[in-house]
Parts: structure tokens; C-alpha cells; sequence
């Protein structure tokens, strides 16, 4: 049987992905998640919830892996960006911060971990479960190569966005929230305004930073600065009290 490992996003999707695989007593073999340095603090708690249920369900701990350097230290995303005086890739329109800091230590990781070289040295194939959901059938167009065979569970098993929800609903797990950098350029702007005022500052510092690398964007967000959107929200406060009672907002999607 060939060996599985599942690329982990700590989002909605891909922790549906692998509660079906317990639910469905469906092997995997090595569970991994990239870590940039950069999440939310909130995702770093589900992660360690989400790991302790996996595994006492029978299943592998979630490893975290990391960009090094040619000496094995560790990079984080947002050091990089303000030794470079620049903003993470995506505000400039690429996808580079990504590809780094996701996809190459989960590359590197298998290409070094002992079942699977010994695999591709018997000729096999590694699966690799990718977590698109039944309406993002046309992101899965990663082709096999000579080392890994693709698959993505929730569009065969036609599970969308809802039908993700339900399954972790469903094994009483709490919702993750959307798993991304605090300072990502993808933020909504209501994602941004709710950052902790720690977060918002470093976000800013990162900005300001690189205000000398701007030529193709106006800031973090792109075509706004979140320097300006942050200033303006708190001027705005200023002029309504603040309600003492917290309300839900059903506009966080919590993607995978």
C-alpha cells in the first residue's frame, strides 16, 4: 500500500479532510504543517488541539516543518521581510512567499524522511492528500510527477464548504479559524481590524519597513495602505461608544 501524507493548512478544509479520514478508518501515514512563523495565535492552539485528537484516534501527530537556512536555523517570513525591506510576495502580485514557506519545507521534510526514500527507491509513488473542496475543483490541477500521486478526497466525496463544516461539527471539534499569516496581503479588511493591537503594530512595522519598495502597490493590502485603514478605523471609534457585549460575526469563513 502506498504511503500517504496529508499537507495540513490548519483551515477548515483540510481538517475536514483528515477528520474523514478517521471517521472512514482511512490510512495516513505523516500529517504535516508549514509553519511560516506567522499564524495566528489561534491557529497555533487548534493546531495542538487538532493533533491530540488525531492521535487519539490512532493517527499521527501533526509535525510541524520550517524554512532553515544552509545551517539548519530556522527563517520566519516576517524577519525576512523587514531584513529585505520588503513585503511578503503576494502584495507585489506573486505567489513566492507561499511556494517558500508552504510547499518547499513540506518538500524537503518528505524528500529526508526515511519511508518514503525508500519508497520512491523501490519505484513507488508517495499520495499526497491535497484539501480543495467540491467548489474548488479548479484549483486541483497539480499534476502527478515522478514522486508523488495527487489526490483530492473532498471533491471525489462532493464535500463543499457546509459539508466540511458538519463533519468537525459532527466529531464535536471546535470550527478553526482561518489559517493564514497575521499580516497576509489576502486579509479582508475586517480580518485586519480585528487583529490584537500586537499583531496590528507588527503588521504596520513590517509596512512601513518596506515603504521604500512600494512602486507596484500602495501597501500591504495592495491598492490600500493598513497603516491608513487602521488609523481610520480608530478615528471612527472615537466617535461611537463601544458595545459592552460581544457579537458573533458570520462573515469569518474559516478557509482551508
Amino acid at each position: 500500500m502506498a504511503l500517504v501524507v496529508a499537507a495540513y493548512g490548519g483551515g477548515t478544509n483540510s481538517t475536514a479532510l483528515l477528520v474523514e479520514y478517521v471517521r472512514r478508518k482511512l490510512p495516513v501515514d505523516l500529517i504535516l504543517f508549514a509553519d511560516t512563523g506567522g499564524e495566528k495565535p489561534e491557529t497555533y492552539q487548534y493546531i495542538k488541539l487538532f493533533s491530540k485528537w488525531l492521535t487519539d484516534n490512532g493517527y499521527p501527530e501533526i509535525k510541524m516543518v520550517h524554512r532553515v537556512n544552509k545551517d539548519g536555523e530556522q527563517l520566519q517570513l516576517e524577519q525576512q521581510c523587514l531584513e529585505k525591506k520588503m513585503l511578503p510576495s503576494l502584495a507585489y502580485g506573486f505567489k513566492k512567499c507561499s511556494q517558500k514557506f508552504k510547499r518547499q519545507p513540506q518538500d524537503k521534510f518528505c524528500n529526508n524522511w526515511p519511508p518514503a526514500k525508500e519508497a520512491w527507491k523501490r519505484g513507488e509513488k508517495v499520495v499526497k492528500l491535497i484539501g480543495f473542496d467540491a467548489a474548488e475543483s479548479r484549483r486541483a490541477k497539480i499534476k502527478d510527477d515522478e514522486k508523488y500521486t495527487y489526490e483530492y478526497p473532498l471533491i471525489e466525496w462532493n464535500m463543499a464548504r457546509d459539508e466540511c463544516v458538519a463533519s468537525i461539527k459532527a466529531v464535536g471539534l471546535p470550527l478553526p479559524g482561518k489559517s493564514s499569516c497575521f499580516f497576509c496581503p489576502a486579509s479582508k479588511k475586517h480580518e485586519i481590524i480585528a487583529l490584537p493591537p500586537a499583531l496590528r503594530e507588527r503588521a504596520v512595522a513590517i509596512e512601513q519597513n518596506a515603504k521604500d519598495n512600494l512602486w507596484i502597490c500602495k501597501g500591504l493590502g495592495r491598492n490600500f495602505s493598513w497603516q491608513r485603514l487602521l488609523e481610520n478605523d480608530d478615528a471612527q471609534l472615537k466617535l461611537f461608544p463601544v458595545a459592552e457585549t460581544d457579537i458573533a460575526c458570520d462573515c469569518y469563513d474559516g478557509e482551508g
